[in-house]
């Protein structure tokens, strides 16, 4: 049975979108991009120098030949960029706009916006920080989102012979400390991620070590809190909290513990984890513990598909996650 990545990539495929990177220079972007065109699951166009792409192929092995490139230095669409970018920004010089806009990762950014790319990818030589700066610089945020957040596509083993199964772990690689207003934003991204990337409604949970009340503290008050203004404003969506994890995940244990289980307890497709420590935490133990394939950290909540990478990914990891970006896009 095929899994959910060859899933994203059949759907990227049938789509056949446009998906920029703005770091050229690197051979492991290079490879996955002749990857993705030669297996037709994107459009990918590379930023860089004609000498810097033409030494990473070589260091690469692969052709680049049928492949796009730019160079945003040379480019004739900086003026329209430079444009694009003051709009809006009354008090922003149109001069030095253009001067940024060369920069790979604010041309690609502006791809994005002008719609001349439909996603944008970056990471394996840029720190995720200046990845969201573009981004928001950029792109900016979807309507509605005050901040940025990230998820891993959780592919985690089934149980007695039984299929894998998907989840969406949120945050797990951009928000340290969230408070309650981004706990929020966190929590609706991350539905319309599952919807979008798994074909299912979401059920999501507020992780926490408390169940619904079991204990008390003011780190169990802001997932309260944040539960409240999501479903505040998503008053249609299956979400719960604050839950324990084996509370959110088992039936058995949702039922012991609670007396009124609802849609979420022990059926939760959505994880959100009340800070990094945990995010991190959970997805690399459910990772190696569990034997589950981990695809991310991939970026959400922006107005226009665009996603970081570890700057550890291999070209596999880059493919993937294109695939994912693209299928949820």
């Amino acid at each position: 049975m095929s899994d959910i990545v060859d899933a994203c990539k059949a759907q990227a495929r049938a789509r056949g979108k446009r998906l920029v990177f703005p770091e050229g220079h690197d051979e492991r972007i290079v490879a996955a991009a002749r990857r993705l065109q030669d297996e037709q699951i994107a459009q990918p166009i590379l930023l860089g120098t004609a000498a810097e792409i033409e030494a990473a192929a070589t260091r690469a092995q692969v052709s680049i030949e049928g492949l796009t490139t730019r160079d945003p230095q040379t480019s004739d669409r900086i003026s329209a960029y430079a444009s694009l970018y003051t709009a809006g920004r009354p008090d922003a010089n149109e001069k030095i706009a253009g001067r940024l806009v060369r920069k790979p990762l604010f041309y690609a950014g502006m791809m994005v916006k002008a719609q001349d790319a439909d996603a944008m990818i970056a990471g394996v030589a840029n720190a995720t920080g200046r990845v969201i700066e573009a981004g928001l610089m950029t792109v900016g945020l979807a309507e509605g989102m005050r901040m940025p957040s990230s998820f891993f596509l959780m592919v985690v083993p089934g149980r007695d012979g039984g299929p894998p199964r998907n989840f969406i772990y949120a945050d797990c690689a951009v928000n340290v400390e969230p408070d309650a207003e981004t706990l929020a934003d966190i929590a609706l991204a991350s539905a319309a991620t599952c919807r979008a990337l798994l074909h299912e409604e979401p059920r999501v949970a507020l992780l926490s070590f408390s169940t619904r009340g079991s204990a008390q503290h003011p780190r169990i008050d802001k997932v309260t809190r944040a539960l409240a203004l999501a479903r505040a404003r998503a008053p249609e969506l299956a979400i719960d909290g604050e839950l324990q994890a084996d509370t959110a995940l088992s039936p058995q244990a949702a039922a012991k513990k609670l007396k009124e289980v609802g849609s979420v307890a022990g059926r939760a497709n959505v994880l959100v984890f009340p800070d990094l420590d945990a995010g991190n935490i959970g997805y690399k133990l459910t990772q190696y513990m569990a034997g589950a394939r981990a695809v991310g950290p991939v970026l959400q909540g922006f107005a226009r598909p665009l996603s970081d990478l570890s700057r550890g990914a291999t070209v596999d990891d880059i493919v993937a996650t294109a695939a994912i970006v693209l299928a949820s896009a």
